[in-house]
């Protein structure tokens, strides 16, 4: 082995120094290239020399090295420094006295005297202190064992993430344990005979605990969970983490619900290279709210599966199955899978091929409806079985093809839809020229829709089969012109973009067709261009009409980027429309309404979107949303939307946001690390969070978040309130609150999932960030 001895470290001789590059020279900025000089890689240390330092080496070759005053001893990825060292060659051991200090891959340990075997990372330190690089964890104890370079074990120690302050300092939280395991292989730390401490108070005895070194998935318990609502009372939640494989995981959770019993949930996740996948399931036996046994599963798997030989072709497959216990599921279990408004469960399975131009697909459909007596609904038919293939070529020839046939079976309880069940065939083909420039474009487009039905019983005017055939021809056509402007003092490039199209479809009789899957589009700036008011086939409107429209836009000439947009449509009908949905009412002969639009995005901070839609007979405006957001910086966002529907009496204020209260009163608390009277390490900050929907037709408020986030550096607290309206008469209430202590746990209700949910714009106060290089405490 190869030992080097000197009061300083020797450099290389240097090359001679090169010519000025000529960007200095012109005064030009740098291009900087990224080097692999530095690398996280540590090599090989097995073939590499040790290096010492000293004011005074002493020793016998070959045998022993004394190292006195400042003495130091260098390994790649390794450095050892203390008063006094001694280095053993033929065993490899350094013994170290008096202010040890260890710098291995950028975790930093120290003591009052040590021993180490350095190519096998072997020893101990006494009376030490550390500090690791992964998450900034540090913390001391009585002796600190090392395994090896990735192992260590401190006995009598704590550990915490809070940053070190006076001489006075205590952490804001501290785990105190017998005996403290740190795996850097594994990212696990295990305590044992262990204690939490929070300001000082002892607040969650632990005999045994693991807890994650970084962000990296483990098995274990979970920090249990409380929370509290309305329904169930009081919540514990003991949920258990299996980490199976990289690519597969599952999560236990009992739960003990206070006025209700006892809820077994359980999550199972999977990712393969075709497939992915998730399994939700739950079930409470004889739940004291409704008098009967709780249940409820939720699948989904989507899987894509090459055949291997490229003649035949894809198959994709995906499968969604929700299924619940009873009627009042979606109500009294709103974290088990399902949104607090879904009253309608889909068990779905989809089966498709695809090769070169075609597609095909078979599926089935049915569904779960949640019935409530105070606002029943209609259920979907369901689909047993639908098949579909398609045909497209696009720019064949600078023409676009499609060709869709479809048969679907559609079946539901007569009862409750009032129409008879039927097998519908259709068969949709178009045909189109796009003539593309970038001065403008024209597309003429034709349309034709074929459709059969069966139905299974007699009609009202007793037939039991109809058919119905429809074509389309529409004339598309745009102009873009630009112009470089001046607004304000900045420089755009303007554009003027007049649209034109006329749609012609004939009409044809539909008033004694069922409708088993069609719904109107809502009128808005995409749909007003559309050759069909309708989604689905079973309905096509009459059309004879024209749309008209002009769009201006002013666009950063550098980037690209939009900063205002205004656009106005309208449509002329030269006849009245007579093809509607039972119980619709058709558009009358002339203009339909006008749609405004406006889109401002002068500066990243500030967003503006507006909509409305304004009647020129009663010089009202029929829809109208105005949504306005200013987020000026990190954590930092307050939007505000207005919601008017006069036809659907309906008119709301949604306002959200998440602000630093300390901004609020013109004072901004910062994260730093002075010392609060021996408390934490950190100044802290609060945040109000929120979002409020109020009804001002009914003038009550109909959806609710408010709370309050603190973020103190090691750890953060988030207290939250929600209200969820689940019926016209009855809403869903509970209290969220959590502690986080970063790089340990969270303890409580975690509420991140209700915030990012609701609030436009929220971010989480702790970002994931990629490791930390070694260098960044090197020694």
């Amino acid at each position: 082995m190869l030992l080097a001895g000197a009061a300083q470290a020797q450099s290389p001789a240097a090359p001679a120094p090169a010519a000025a590059p000529e960007s200095i020279l012109n005064d030009t900025p740098l291009t900087l290239h990224a080097t692999p000089m530095l690398t996280e890689a540590v090599p090989d240390s097995g073939n590499q020399p040790a290096i010492v330092y000293g004011e005074h080496i002493t020793g016998r070759p070959n045998l022993e090295t004394v190292i006195e005053g400042d003495a130091e001893l260098r390994r790649p990825g390794f450095v050892l420094r203390s008063n006094r060292l001694t280095y053993d060659q033929t065993t490899d051991v350094a013994t170290a006295e008096g202010d040890v200090r260890i710098n291995a891959r950028g975790n930093r340990f120290s003591g009052v005297e040590g021993q180490i075997q350095v190519d096998a990372f072997e020893g101990f330190v006494l009376q030490p202190t550390y500090e690791l690089l992964v998450n900034g964890a540090h913390g001391q104890g009585e002796r600190l064992d090392f395994q090896d370079r990735d192992r260590a074990t401190v006995l009598s120690g704590d550990y915490t993430t809070c940053q070190r302050g006076g001489p006075d300092w205590m952490p804001d939280w501290i785990l105190r344990a017998t005996r403290l395991e740190l795996d850097q292989e594994e990212q696990i730390g295990r305590a044992e005979g262990a204690k939490l401490e929070f300001q000082g108070v002892p607040i969650l005895p632990l005999p045994s605990m693991t807890f994650p070194l970084n962000n990296e998935r483990k098995s274990g318990w979970l920090p249990p969970t409380v929370g509290l609502d309305n329904k169930s009372g009081l919540n514990l939640a003991v949920p258990y983490y299996w980490n199976i494989a990289p690519n597969r995981d599952a999560t236990l959770t009992p739960e003990l619900m206070l006025r209700r019993g006892v809820d077994m949930a359980g999550e199972f996740r999977y990712m393969e290279n075709n497939y992915d996948g998730r399994v939700n399931a739950h079930y409470m036996p004889n739940d004291r709210l409704r008098g009967r046994d709780r249940w409820g599963y939720f699948i989904r798997h989507n899987g894509l599966y090459s055949t291997g030989v490229d003649a035949i072709g894809g198959v994709g497959f995906g499968l969604n199955l929700n299924r619940v216990s009873d009627n009042d599921h979606w109500r009294d279990f709103t974290r088990k899978g399902l949104s607090l408004t879904t009253r309608l469960l889909a068990n779905d399975g989809t089966l498709n091929w695809s090769k070169g131009d075609f597609t095909l697909m078979g599926r089935a459909l049915k569904w779960q409806t949640l019935q409530d007596v105070t606002a029943p609904i209609v259920p979907p038919y369901d689909r047993l079985p639908q098949l579909t293939g398609r045909w497209a070529r696009v720019n064949d020839r600078g023409f676009d093809y499609s060709v869709e046939a479809d048969f679907t079976r559609f079946r539901a309880d007569r009862l409750l839809t009032l129409q008879p069940n039927a097998d519908r065939s259709y068969v949709w083909a178009q045909a189109s020229r796009p003539f593309v420039r970038s001065w403008g474009f024209f597309t003429p487009k034709v349309q034709v829709h074929s459709t059969h039905y069966a139905f299974n019983g007699g009609q009202v005017d007793g037939s039991s089969s109809a058919s119905r055939t429809v074509p389309t021809v529409s004339l598309d056509s745009g102009l873009v012109f630009e112009r470089n402007a001046s607004y304000f003092g900045r420089a755009f490039r303007q554009t003027l973009e007049p649209r034109l199209m006329y749609v012609y479809t004939p009409y044809r009789n539909q008033s004694l067709i069922p409708n088993y899957d069609t719904g109107a589009y809502d009128f808005n700036f995409a749909t007003i261009w559309a050759e069909n008011a309708f989604a689905g086939h079973d309905r096509v409107v009459d059309n004879n009409l024209v749309t008209a429209g002009l769009t201006t836009r002013l666009l950063d000439p550098e980037t690209g980027a939009e900063a205002v947009r205004l656009g106005v449509a309208q449509r002329y009908r030269f006849s009245p429309q007579n093809v509607v949905l039972p119980g619709g009412t058709p558009n009358d002969r002339g203009l339909s309404d006008l749609m405004l639009g406006a889109s401002i995005n002068w500066t990243p901070k500030w967003s503006f979107d507006t909509v409305v839609q304004y009647n020129p007979d009663t010089r009202r405006s029929t829809r109208t949303t105005i949504h306005a957001r200013y987020s000026p910086e990190k954590f930092h966002t307050l939007s505000v939307a207005y919601r008017n529907q006069r036809d659907l009496l309906s008119e709301s204020v949604d306002v959200g946001w998440q602000w630093p209260l300390g901004d609020l009163v013109g004072r901004r608390g910062e994260l730093g690390t002075t010392t609060r009277g021996g408390g934490g390490s950190c100044t802290g900050r609060w945040y109000g969070v929120g979002r409020l929907n109020y009804s001002l037709r009914d003038k009550k408020l109909v959806d609710a978040v408010v709370g309050v986030e603190y973020d103190a550096g090691c750890w953060i607290g988030r207290v939250v309130f929600e209200k969820l309206t689940s019926s016209v008469t009855s809403s869903t209430k509970r209290v969220m609150f959590q502690l986080e202590f970063i790089g340990l746990s969270k303890l409580g209700t975690n509420p991140l999932r209700a915030l990012r949910n609701n609030i436009p714009g929220y971010e989480y106060l702790r970002q994931e960030t990629t490791p930390p290089s070694r260098f960044t405490a090197y020694d």
